[in-house]
């Protein structure tokens, strides 16, 4: 990650454009710097003055007395390519660029100050942060080199943004609220250094254990998707996403020259990731207010406790409207609370323990809630009262929960209503690491943003029930589209799309082939009314503009008039349009089953990208579709099945036959399969899915296709399974096995495999005691990004005591590449009864050759000094030895190229 080190860990700065005017930028950040007490040097440039701020001044870049980590510079827009070049020719690394307007054209060619700029800095290997930054906050090195009016507390949230007023506005709000940071950085247009970057690296950071993100918009989806699914493993990450409408996506484009994408898709990205939307500032402050507090959820169950009825109804009403779950209370639970409570408290979550409850009442209620496991979060509501003063009472309820040993099981929210007193009673609740809130309906919100948390993780760690192989046949797909490529068609209706379905196994209906009116009544009478008279034109691609699409029709008069009416309506309208006969199909039965509507969008940001709705003719992209970005497994099809049902896209209807969430599932990962190997297809549209019980069937459909050239994987989002890297291997014992990349669907055969390898060898893989592997440490091994990690693991097939045929790991070679993908470290694991058959000479060289066609630079590795197998391994096959026994390791090393 270059340049990052001298971006977040400075020692020295200049500041280009150093002013004593108090209304410059240059002055504003002179005075942060040395308000903050940063340790290192501080060296202004300018010709205009001696000394800025009573700190001695350089008239030009090239007096500067040493080579500075960091550049702010604060200088007009139209000076910068000359000053990024002259920074550049001294040797500085990163610079922060604070001038907004770098993106007008200058030249003919169309090129932007922007791309010029960036283009110089490429060409002296510095990296630029901004342009239309505020700057930059480390309150851990006492470093403020922006121009905010106001600093930021020392604290364990990073806050990296691309809008400079919403920095500000978070920096008042966190300031009020003794919220702190450790790293706060505005990326302005992020023209150079993005989002992704700056996860990688404060995702390792010791300081940070939440990062906030406000996106505008993303110009890598690959390098973001990539980063923040690896980000979201160790670190919780909120995202406020402007742009949620039509016209505020146009608005972020103008602000940073990013395109415009569905909403819905930065949505479906965001959960995907593992990470946690919120929708406005509102939402964010509340969010970033109960992740500064919170433990990890462990549950949905939402028990509320309040001295007031109607503030505990609007929290319930909130609670409802967002899909909250309130806790049951367990018969125990309730006797207990009956004992010590008067009799008319509400014998119900929410407790209500009565208006005049004084604070003995609120401590021996939650004593006894907290001795229960009946809920897994807690919601105290506290109404003015003269009988439990609201400070008095906050203050000893927080002794309680602080003294209880139970309270670290549960997350504990609260809710002080009012002002004055209040205000103070909820400080007394966040001093003490409880969050507190200002209304009922806040708290829930903040409750609910821990759920939607939970379940986005929950997502990201799911291990997918594999249901065999896809049928496919993709060559034969390819010919056919490429076929009727060549024949200038672009846009193909049902019965062209009719064999790209079939050969993945999709279930269509029966069509055939009219020349005229005539043929078509004959087909009609041999397959069956009522029928569907459908026109065949290229040249008409929407075929509603002159009726083209007859259904329902119950006799041989009513096809003969509808097909002569159709061909009659396109010789008025579109006399010279190319008609290819028209199509006849047996009307579907449509009692009983749900009509769905999916189809698959190319957008802008994200690429292809999969949506499920219910079949409407005014459908919205926009909003009547539920969203997920391929490649789609059984669990994540689940996710999006039930997300849209969540949401009301698609309504669960009460029919004879159900909808067969399964089967559905099903045919959504067959979708995703043919988008990823057919990049050919642009836009495909079903409309409608018949969804009958387990029956799913293709009525309509179209799409849209033209030539690709290049990396089929590139236009993807999310880098797919990467099949071309199977291969075949025979081991010296005869024994063949299939090398292959691991898949999600591999944890519990890969969770054998590890019971297989002995404790000795696990110890000299993982340098630790192991122990039991739980899921999130199997799903970390198996549910791998193969943009930045790959592991191999080596199949070979069994016949169990039932007799039956079983897929068994024998081996498992990785490489952890870092994030430049100059470097990657590797590992292998062998069974431990299968050693010396020649496992892991195959790993060891498949894992070199993978690493080679990335294009890596080397290739690292470590083990212990009593690993004698795997040493010599590693020497046979050309790599340099290290053996450190001071340190108990040995290093090895391997150069891919021949600069090392």
């Amino acid at each position: 990650m270059g340049g990052l080190d001298k971006l977040l860990k400075p020692k020295s700065i200049t500041v280009i454009g150093a002013s004593d005017n108090p209304n410059r930028a240059g002055n504003i950040v002179i005075r942060n710097l040395l308000s903050g007490s940063f340790h290192g040097p501080i060296m202004p440039v300018t010709p205009k003055y001696d000394a800025v701020a009573g700190v001695l001044a350089y008239p030009t870049i090239d007096s500067l007395p040493r080579i500075p980590d960091l550049a702010i510079v604060c200088t007009n827009a139209h000076r910068n390519v000359d000053i990024i070049d002259q920074l550049g020719k001294k040797g500085v690394k990163v610079a922060i660029v604070l001038a907004a307007g770098m993106n007008m054209p200058i030249n003919s060619d169309g090129q932007t100050e922007e791309a010029c700029m960036c283009q110089v800095a490429t060409k002296h290997g510095m990296r630029i942060v901004g342009p239309n930054s505020i700057g930059l906050i480390l309150p851990w090195l006492n470093l403020n080199a922006s121009f905010s009016p106001i600093a930021a507390n020392k604290g364990n949230i990073a806050f990296i943004s691309q809008s400079a007023a919403v920095c500000t506005t978070i920096l008042d709000w966190a300031k009020n609220k003794s919220i702190g940071f450790s790293t706060f950085l505005s990326i302005g247009d992020a023209c150079d250094i993005n989002f992704a970057e700056l996860l990688d690296y404060l995702c390792r950071d010791s300081k940070t254990d939440a990062i906030l993100l406000y996106v505008d918009s993303i110009k890598d989806a690959r390098r973001f998707m990539s980063a923040a699914r690896a980000a979201a493993r160790n670190r919780r990450i909120l995202v406020l996403k402007s742009g949620r409408t039509r016209a505020g996506s146009a608005a972020a484009q103008l602000h940073t020259g990013g395109e415009v994408g569905l909403d819905a898709v930065y949505d479906a990205a965001i959960r995907r990731s593992g990470m946690l939307r919120v929708n406005n500032t509102h939402e964010l402050f509340t969010a970033v207010e109960t992740l500064a507090h919170s433990v990890p959820l462990r549950g949905e169950r939402l028990a509320i406790l309040t001295n007031g009825g109607g503030p505990a109804i609007m929290a319930v009403d909130a609670l409802s409207d967002r899909g909250g779950k309130l806790a049951a209370l367990s018969p125990e639970t309730m006797a207990k609370l009956s004992g010590v409570l008067p009799a008319c408290w509400s014998h119900a979550n929410p407790i209500d323990i009565i208006g005049d409850a004084d604070i003995t009442r609120y401590v021996k209620a939650i004593e006894i809630l907290l001795d229960s496991d009946d809920f897994d979060a807690l919601l105290i509501i506290h109404s003015p009262s003269a009988i439990a003063p609201g400070s008095e009472t906050a203050k000893c309820l927080v002794s309680v929960l602080q003294s209880h040993p139970r309270t670290k099981r549960f997350n504990i929210l609260s809710n002080w209503t009012g002002e004055n007193e209040a205000i103070i009673s909820r400080n007394i609740f966040t001093a003490a690491g409880f969050p507190a809130y200002r209304t009922p309906e806040s708290a829930i919100s903040a409750f609910m943003h821990l759920v939607d948390y939970r379940q986005n993780q929950k997502q990201l760690m799911e291990t997918p029930v594999s249901f065999g192989e896809t049928p496919s046949n993709p060559r034969h797909v390819h010919d056919v589209l490429n076929h009727m490529i060549s024949q200038g068609i672009s846009h193909l209706e049902t019965h062209e799309v009719r064999p790209v379905l079939e050969s993945y196994g999709f279930k269509t209906l029966p069509t055939w082939i009219a020349s005229d009116s005539s043929e078509a009544v004959h087909i009609a009478e041999q397959i069956g009314y009522p029928v569907a008279v459908k026109l065949r034109s290229p040249d008409i691609r929407h075929k509603s503009e002159i009726h083209g699409v007859l259904l329902h029709l119950r006799n041989a008069s009513e096809v003969a008039n509808g097909a002569q009416a159709i061909l009659d309506r396109v010789a008025l309208n579109y006399p010279s349009a190319r008609i290819d006969g028209l199509l006849v199909q047996r009307m579907a039965n449509r009692a009983g089953a749900q009509e769905l509507r999916i189809s698959v969008h190319n957008d802008p940001v994200f690429g292809p990208v999969i949506l499920i709705g219910d079949d409407a003719a005014d459908w919205d992209i926009h909003k009547d579709a539920a969203v997920a970005i391929p490649p789609l497994n059984m669990a994540l099809a689940r996710y999006l099945v039930i997300n849209a049902i969540k949401t009301g896209k698609v309504k669960h209807r009460n029919l004879p036959e159900r909808l067969d969430i399964p089967a559905l599932c099903q045919l959504l990962v067959k979708i995703s399969q043919l988008i990823i190997d057919c990049p050919e297809i642009v836009d495909f549209d079903i409309h409608p899915l018949l969804a009958a019980g387990d029956d799913m069937t293709v009525i309509d459909a179209s799409m849209t296709i033209h030539h690709f050239k290049g990396d089929k994987q590139a236009r993807l989002a999310i880098r797919p399974y990467p099949k071309e890297h199977e291969e075949q291997f025979t081991l010296k014992d005869g024994r063949a096995i299939l090398l292959r990349p691991i898949l999600p669907e591999d944890e519990p055969m890969h969770k054998a495999f590890i019971s297989a390898v002995s404790v000795d060898d696990l110890y000299k893989r993982f340098f630790s005691d192991m122990g039991e592997f739980n899921h999130e440490a199997m799903a970390n091994l198996t549910q791998i990004d193969y943009d930045r990690e790959m592991a191999f693991v080596a199949i070979s097939e069994i016949t169990n005591v039932n007799g039956e045929k079983e897929e068994v790991i024998l081996g498992v070679t990785r490489a952890l590449s870092d994030p430049d993908n100059q470097e990657a470290e590797f590992a292998i694991l062998v069974r431990s009864d299968l050693k010396g058959i020649g496992l892991g000479r195959i790993l060891m060289e498949k894992i070199i050759r993978y690493c080679t066609q990335r294009g890596m630079a080397r290739i690292t590795g470590m083990t212990m000094p009593s690993n004698h197998g795997m040493i010599m391994l590693a020497q046979k096959v050309g790599f340099k030895i290290d053996i450190q026994m001071e340190d108990g390791i040995v290093e090895m090393l391997l150069p891919l190229n021949t600069g090392e």
